[in-house]
C-alpha cells in the first residue's frame, strides 16, 4: 500500500524543539534520582527524531551497532524492513548523547557488550514496540502535542528535515530511511513542495 501523508503528519521545528527539551530535562532528573527509565526514553526519542529508525529498528539495536567514531558516525540496521541491513549517518549531538547513554548504561550496572541490546525493559529484557509507542504517548501530552502523533511520526518529521537540510536530496532520504524504492520517499517531496507554497503565496489577495 502506497504511503500516504499530508503536512499535519509532520512535527514542527517548535514541537520538536518542546519534544526533545522536556525528555531531556526528564532524563537529568532520573540521573540524580537514580531512575533508569526517563534517561532511556530520551535517548530512544533522539534516536527516533535524529536517525529516523522504525520502532521495529530502535528495539533491535544492540550496542555493537552503533559507530560513534569522530568523523564517522552512524547507526547499523541489521534487521530493517525485509531483512536488509543499512547505514544510518548520524549527527555530532546524537553521536554525543549515544556515547554517553553507553557511559551511563555501564555505571547503572547495565551489560554494554556488542550483542547486548541498546535498549532494555524495566525488567532487564527486550523492549517491545507497544512500550516506545506508549513512551512517545507520555512524552507528547506532557507538551501538548496533538493526539495525532505517533512514535512513527518521528520517522516522519526526520525525513521532513533531512530533505530540507540536504536542499531536497531525495536520495540520501532514501538511504537513510532504508525505502526499497525511491517512490516511497518521492511522497515526502511531493507533501513538501516548495513549488506549492510558492504558489499559494502568490495567489491574488
Amino acid at each position: 500500500m502506497p504511503l500516504e501523508l499530508t503536512q499535519e503528519d509532520f512535527l514542527t521545528p517548535d514541537q520538536v524543539r518542546r519534544l526533545k527539551a522536556h525528555a531531556r530535562r526528564e532524563a537529568d532528573a532520573a540521573r540524580r534520582n537514580g531512575h533508569k527509565g526517563p534517561v532511556r526514553d530520551w535517548a530512544i526519542l533522539h534516536v527516533a527524531l535524529d536517525a529516523g529508525l522504525r520502532v521495529s529498528e530502535i528495539v533491535a539495536l544492540r550496542i555493537g551497532d552503533l559507530l560513534l567514531e569522530p568523523g564517522h558516525s552512524a547507526i547499523i540496521v541489521r534487521r530493517g524492513k525485509g531483512g536488509k541491513e543499512r547505514g544510518v549517518d548520524i549527527g555530532q549531538a546524537l553521536r554525543d548523547h549515544l556515547r554517553e547513554y553507553i557511559a551511563w548504561k555501564r555505571t547503572a550496572g547495565e551489560p554494554v557488550g556488542p550483542e547486548d541490546l541498546l535498549f532494555l525493559s524495566p525488567r532487564g529484557g527486550p523492549l517491545t514496540r507497544q512500550a516506545v509507542y506508549l513512551m512517545f504517548k507520555r512524552l507528547a501530552r506532557a507538551v501538548d502535542l496533538p493526539s495525532r502523533f505517533t512514535i512513527h511520526s518521528c520517522r516522519h518529521t526526520y525525513a521532513s528535515m533531512l530533505y530540507r537540510a540536504s536542499r531536497f536530496n531525495l536520495r540520501l532520504v532514501q538511504k537513510q530511511l532504508g525505502h526499497a524504492s525511491i517512490r516511497t520517499t518521492q511522497v515526502y517531496a511531493d507533501v513538501l513542495s516548495s513549488d506549492a507554497l510558492e504558489a499559494v503565496n502568490g495567489l491574488p489577495q
